[in-house]
């Protein structure tokens, strides 16, 4: 029976506030603040909690492996030996952000009837442009099975950021969707992620049907404004697009291929009358995770910077009263996260699949998660200054905190 799979990139001992991300509005807001990783970690097992008790089912990723020594060693140098920047961007914990992990296509969608994950390569950011070797090792082992074909990365010529630039919409899961792969063209003074020509390639390492593939571009309104990938100005569920109205670069042409392909598609767009994109942005109303709950009633899972910012929180209060496709709207605190530049959405990867395929290990319950709270409880930094990312000492406990982790997975082998 195919599911919605959300997994969750458990947030890594090494959390930090480098500031590493051009483009990304609040990482360089809250460059060099005092970062609160135990605080971070635990606020995504209680997001991942939040989620199981509406009934949906939860997967995770675990923090890959920091420093990262064998990048270091590639540029000749050492994580105690490195100039700083060059330390930080070895030290970075963003795996955590799963949306950027893999682009996935459910079986429903492929020419052969399985389940395609392509990791991303992330060229674009040299903190994150090591990370998928440790992220293909762990799809790998996540998604062994014959129901799946696990890809390598688009050759790095073309910048690819994972889910986060994809949407499926579709009738249900189980059923064949539209997959809408949202490509980059320019940024004004920020760089345009996602490359048209990586897009296509994993269309074509899928094995997608191209009479239900689409290609969009970003606006650059939008990716100047500091939407540095597509899901912080929309995000999609079932046949629902949720949408701010500067989201797209040709929002009406996309709308009406939607609509003739997919049944009972609907559109919520958020008018920038409404919601100016810079508040879209700054609270994340699009980072959110928009799901169907077994009870049926499409939930919003959104940041509290959604509740705290008068504009957002009035478009969902008038959305929530006129019963429209989102009939729920949960507010989780991820501000860890958030102050580095990732929502709800970004800490999750989506996988559509039957659960008794995936390798239990990266399924969690009720109780797997008490059990990774208490090891993040004590064995992460309760804070990290990044002028310090460097000291042995620190070094020495990200490193301890992270074997524990895997010790209680059962995951050492990816040590």
């Amino acid at each position: 029976m195919i599911r919605e799979i959300n997994f969750d990139g458990i947030v890594g001992p090494s959390h930090n506030y480098a500031g590493l991300s051009l483009g990304n509005l609040a990482s360089a807001r809250n460059a060099g603040h005092v970062s609160q990783p135990r605080a971070a970690a635990l606020q995504g097992i209680d997001k991942m909690r939040s989620n199981i008790g509406l009934g949906l089912v939860q997967g995770i990723f675990v923090p890959q492996p920091r420093p990262a020594h064998a990048w270091l060693i590639e540029l000749g140098t050492t994580i105690g030996e490195a100039e700083h920047h060059l330390a930080a961007n070895a030290m970075s914990a963003s795996s955590m952000w799963a949306a950027n992990a893999a682009t996935v296509s459910p079986s429903p969608d492929t020419g052969d009837g399985r389940c395609h994950l392509t990791v991303a390569n992330l060229k674009t950011m040299p903190h994150r442009s090591h990370e998928w070797p440790a992220t293909l090792a762990q799809l790998q082992l996540a998604f062994a099975g014959n129901a799946f074909a696990v890809h390598g990365p688009v050759p790095p010529a073309f910048g690819d950021e994972g889910a986060a630039n994809h949407m499926r919409l579709a009738p249900s899961h189980g059923e064949p969707g539209v997959e809408v792969f949202v490509y980059g063209v320019t940024g004004g003074p920020f760089p345009a992620r996602q490359n048209i020509e990586a897009s296509k390639a994993i269309a074509r390492l899928h094995r997608l049907d191209p009479g239900r593939t689409l290609f969009a571009a970003q606006s650059e309104q939008a990716i100047a404004a500091g939407a540095f990938h597509n899901d912080v100005v929309a995000v999609a569920n079932g046949p629902v697009l949720f949408s701010h109205e500067k989201a797209f670069a040709e929002r009406d042409a996309l709308v009406e291929q939607l609509a003739a392909k997919v049944p009972g598609f609907e559109l919520v767009e958020v008018p920038d009358a409404e919601v100016p994109l810079a508040d879209a942005v700054k609270s994340y109303l699009f980072n959110a995770q928009l799901a169907t709950p077994p009870d049926g009633a499409m939930t919003l899972v959104a940041p509290t910077e959604c509740r705290d910012t008068p504009s957002v929180n009035a478009w969902i209060e008038r959305h929530l009263a006129s019963n429209g496709a989102i009939r729920r709207v949960n507010f989780v605190d991820v501000r860890q996260s958030m102050a580095n530049g990732g929502g709800p959405a970004c800490l999750r990867l989506r996988v559509q699949c039957d659960p008794a395929d995936v390798d239990p290990r990266f399924l969690v319950d009720e109780a797997k998660l008490d059990r990774l709270a208490q090891v993040i409880g004590s064995t992460w930094p309760s804070e990290i200054a990044t002028a310090e990312i460097q000291a042995p000492a620190l070094v020495a406990d990200i490193e301890r905190a992270r074997a524990a982790l895997l010790g209680a997975l059962d995951l050492s082998v990816l040590d």
